[in-house]
């Protein structure tokens, strides 16, 4: 079964034009034209991906990326955001609220392709990390379930947004392994994202008070990264 992608803009030449090119390349494609249609497509028809523009009517992106990431039904789809926005605090924005991805227009067909089928690969590989991935990853009391994007404390369950669940994931999944902040961006956030070193640091800040006592499994290697200890 085809990948389904949700293409979210206001003006219909470019969602023509990007429905046009992926569905040359064997993805199915559902289309918005406003920010509140893009959540009722997003939660009706459950997309693989989602493109989305910033700047439109009735509800902007960055609203329609805070609710998809809220609702536990779409919070695990991947967003590239698409928009005319080019500036750097514009892109640290998008990515704090959990978007994948950030393409600045006018659009390279080829490099959208190129991260979309990026987007789609890495969460498959978070979702099965690893040869033989457990879907549920017991450490102590604390219980990360992969398929279910989920974080338990005992019978606590923790709010993690997408990219701190994965972040989390990926260094569970490589305990004892130092792992570099470039590694960690590279595999939370996509080789072709441009992210600071900060935004790593940040979310491990935020990862480590969630889990209270066990943040402190979380160890800091000076001038290197981040290990999950055995």
């Amino acid at each position: 079964m085809p990948k389904k992608i949700l293409v979210v803009d206001d003006e219909k030449d470019i969602v023509e034009m990007l429905k046009y090119n992926l569905e040359k390349e064997g993805y199915s494609v559902i289309t918005a034209l406003n920010g509140t249609r893009a959540l009722e497509q997003a939660r009706e028809n459950k997309p693989n991906l989602i493109l989305l523009d910033i700047m439109m009517p009735e509800m902007d992106g960055w609203e329609v990326c805070r609710q998809l990431m809220r609702d536990e039904k779409t919070s695990t789809i991947p967003i590239i955001i698409l928009t005319a926005k080019g500036s750097e605090v514009d892109e640290v924005v998008g990515l704090e609220l959990g978007a994948d991805d950030y393409i600045v227009k006018p659009i390279s067909i080829r490099k959208l392709i190129a991260r979309v089928k990026t987007a789609l690969r890495r969460k498959e590989i978070l979702e099965t990390p690893g040869e033989s991935p457990p879907d549920v990853m017991q450490i102590g009391n604390l219980e990360i379930n992969i398929p279910n994007y989920t974080v338990k404390i005992g019978t606590e369950e923790l709010i993690l947004p997408k990219k701190e669940f994965e972040t989390l994931v990926f260094l569970a999944n490589h305990r004892g392994r130092v792992i570099s902040r470039e590694v960690l961006l590279n595999a939370v956030w996509g080789e072709n994202v441009v992210v600071v070193d900060r935004t790593v640091d940040v979310h491990i800040r935020k990862i480590r008070e969630k889990l209270g006592e066990y943040g402190d499994y979380i160890e800091t290697v000076k001038g290197v990264g981040y290990r999950f200890k055995l």
